[in-house]
C-alpha cells in the first residue's frame, strides 16, 4: 500500500497510510504514514469502540495538511482510556512456571485448529510463513533471542527479511495463535480479559515480553521500535 500511495500522489491524489510496522514505513517512505502500535488486525485500535477509532482516523486525516512528504507520525497510544492492556500493564505473577512455552503451544493446538475450522479457515497466523504445527521451533528461536544469542536464526526466514523483522513476525504469529486458541477455548471472553490472560497467565506471553526487554537493551533505535511493538 505504501508503494501504491506514491503512485497515487504522483497522479494528484493525496494519500494517508496507516502503518502497523514502523520500520517498514521508515524504509518505504510513503508520502504520509501514521504508525499505530496496535496488535495486527486492529489497524484502528479497539474493536467496537467508535470513539477511539474516530480518533485514529482523525489523526490520520489531519496528516493531509502536510503537503509534502515523506511524513511519519506516531499515534499517541496513551491518549485514550480505551487502549488495550500491554505487557507492562499486566501483573505476570500468575504466569506458569512449570509449563514451557513449547508445551503450551502443543496444549493449545487443538483449540486453535478448531477455531480455524469454525471460522472458515480465517486466521491471523501466517506472517512468519512457518506452519503452526512447527511453532515449537519458533518458541526455541525466541527463547534463544531472549537469552541474548545474536546468532540465533531459523532457516525458514525469507530472503529480504532481516533477522529482527523476523523476530517480530514470529512473535506476532505466536500471539495470534494463542489468542485465537483462547477465543475458541473460552468463547465468552472479552478483549480485555484476553489480553490480560495472554500477558499475565501464559508462558508464551512471558517469553515475548522477555524478548522485547532484551531488544530494548540495544542502543539501536530500529531494535527499540521492534521491541516497542512486540509486548503489546
Amino acid at each position: 500500500m505504501s508503494v501504491l500511495a506514491r503512485v497515487f500522489e504522483e497522479n494528484g491524489i493525496a494519500t494517508v497510510t496507516i502503518a502497523m510496522v514502523r520500520e517498514h514505513a521508515e524504509r518505504v517512505k510513503p508520502p504520509r504514514a501514521l504508525f499505530v502500535p496496535f496488535f495486527f488486525g486492529f489497524a484502528l485500535g479497539k474493536p467496537n469502540d467508535a470513539k477511539y477509532q474516530r480518533q485514529v482516523l482523525t489523526e490520520a486525516f489531519d496528516m493531509l495538511k502536510s503537503p509534502e512528504g515523506p511524513v511519519l507520525v506516531d499515534f499517541p497510544d496513551d491518549s485514550a482510556p480505551t487502549a488495550m492492556p500491554q505487557a507492562s500493564q499486566v501483573d505476570s505473577a500468575s504466569a506458569p512456571e512449570t509449563r514451557s512455552a513449547a508445551d503450551e503451544v502443543t496444549a493449545m493446538r487443538a483449540f486453535y485448529e478448531r477455531w480455524v475450522e469454525n471460522n472458515g479457515g480465517r486466521t491471523a497466523v501466517g506472517l512468519s510463513g512457518i506452519p503452526q504445527r512447527r511453532f515449537r521451533g519458533v518458541v526455541r528461536f525466541l527463547e534463544s533471542c531472549a537469552e541474548g544469542d545474536e546468532q540465533a536464526d531459523m532457516s525458514e526466514r525469507p530472503d529480504g527479511v532481516t533477522r529482527h523483522q523476523f523476530i517480530r513476525y514470529c512473535a506476532d504469529d505466536l500471539k495470534a495463535f494463542l489468542y485465537e486458541a483462547r477465543m475458541e477455548q473460552q468463547r465468552d471472553a472479552d478483549e480485555e480479559s484476553l489480553h490480560r490472560w495472554f500477558w499475565g497467565s501464559t508462558a508464551c506471553g512471558k517469553l515475548i515480553a522477555e524478548v522485547a526487554a532484551r531488544l530494548n537493551e540495544s542502543d539501536n533505535s530500529a531494535l527499540k521500535a521492534i521491541a516497542y511493538g512486540l509486548a503489546r
